[in-house]
């Protein structure tokens, strides 16, 4: 059974994270077994994750969708004495990359969302605004899409990406 908590219904960050995660999950003959929508909070994630926790006896996999309510989440995790699991949480917080390197919660991933996201939308949006184009590509114009890296950080790795993480 896999579980999903995810952030913000009404937002299209995250009805797109949802839609991401059920597209990737049917790749694999999987699907969303449980869903709470928390608020991006510790509170939040805290509450929402008691409710999953309770209704649910089994669980086999967890994917938050945000490190800062996964402060939430894992205490929720850890009040009710649950370990059956893994968990995958977003956002790449130096807290979740601690709790990855120590090893000893259900938080086995956390996949880091570009911190340059903000920077390099401005950088586009001013590109456009001034009729420009990106010099290094052979096309005219400026997409419209650009996908940014966003690594897997996970025990094998944390090291590497540590110093890039933001506290809670």
């Amino acid at each position: 059974m896999v579980a999903e908590i995810a952030g913000i219904d009404s937002l299209p960050l995250t009805q797109d994270r949802t839609a991401g995660f059920n597209d990737a999950l049917a790749e694999c003959g999987l699907s969303v077994s449980a869903r709470v929508a928390a608020d991006f909070t510790i509170a939040g994630g805290q509450e929402v994750t008691a409710q999953l926790l309770s209704a649910n006896p089994q669980i086999d996999a967890i994917w938050n969708h945000d490190d800062d309510q996964g402060i939430g989440v894992l205490a929720a995790i850890d009040e009710a004495g649950r370990d059956e699991f893994f968990m995958v949480g977003g956002a790449g917080s130096a807290n979740a990359m601690n709790d990855i390197k120590e090893g000893d919660t259900v938080l086995e991933a956390t996949v880091i969302y570009p911190s340059t996201q903000a920077a390099d939308g401005i950088a586009l949006a001013r590109l456009l605004a001034q009729g420009k184009s990106m010099g290094d590509l052979v096309s005219p114009g400026v997409p419209h899409r650009i996908v940014l890296d966003a690594p897997v950080v996970t025990a094998e790795n944390v090291d590497e990406y540590l110093e890039y993480g933001f506290e809670s």
